[in-house]
């Protein structure tokens, strides 16, 4: 069985209810939910909330898989980690061991049904314990100190021959039960990447990303 699992605040310090503040026409949490609700390889999609106006918005559609869960005050406070309401859910629901666990961030909007299906795809093959959505970021980056830290500034590549760094673009992690009661941690054992492209690197954190997001859903994402 796999969960895909999407934690909601109602509180945030820089946009008010942001997750569902409308994006490209529609709240920005449903854009993950509904590229899961087309995924076969999902079975469940769990929004893990605090707010009731968060909670009536996803509600009122008609999704399929998609179900609501009342996250405890002590998680959806600005200090508490993803990582407490990921256990508390899996504690709350009773979930067995083997059950693929899906955290899944209402923050990338630009996670399309593919990705899903392929990231899944990739953990299934079984040489991981856990799996994580990364963009290959080919910048040049410095310590405070004025240390290259990932070429040679002596002898500076060309864009098409620098392979640049894996970051990570915070859209989703996999992992098994198991392996986050274990280590209460959502990646844990050997890790493995699946690249995104690089237009997925953008995340809402501040009022400006949804006009840069608005952008790039209508360039990339047009549904």
């Amino acid at each position: 069985m796999v969960i895909a699992f999407i934690p909601v605040r109602g509180g945030s310090k820089s946009i008010p209810l942001k997750n569902i503040k409308s994006l490209a026409g529609k709240p920005l949490v449903c854009w993950n939910i509904e590229a899961l609700e087309l995924c076969d390889a999902v079975d469940e999609i769990v929004v893990a909330t605090d707010s009731d106006v968060i909670w009536e918005t996803i509600s009122g559609r008609s999704y399929k898989k998609t179900k609501l869960y009342r996250r405890a005050a002590e998680n959806a406070t600005d200090t508490a980690s993803t990582e407490s309401v990921m256990l508390e859910y899996i504690h709350a629901a009773g979930l067995q061991k083997d059950v693929v666990f899906m955290l899944v961030q209402a923050t990338s909007p630009l996670t399309q049904t593919i990705h899903f299906y392929e990231a899944l795809a990739k953990y299934n093959e079984g040489e991981y314990d856990s799996l994580l959505s990364c963009v290959r970021n080919k910048r040049f980056f410095w310590t405070e100190d004025g240390k290259s830290m990932n070429y040679d500034y002596r002898h500076r590549p060309r864009r098409q021959e620098f392979a640049g760094m894996l970051m990570e673009n915070g859209a989703f992690y996999i992992n098994s039960v198991e392996n986050i009661l274990r280590d209460e941690n959502r990646l844990s054992g050997k890790i493995g990447i699946y690249e995104m492209p690089e237009y997925t690197a953008t995340e809402i954190d501040e009022p400006e990303d949804f006009i840069i997001l608005e952008q790039l859903i209508k360039r990339y994402n047009p549904s």
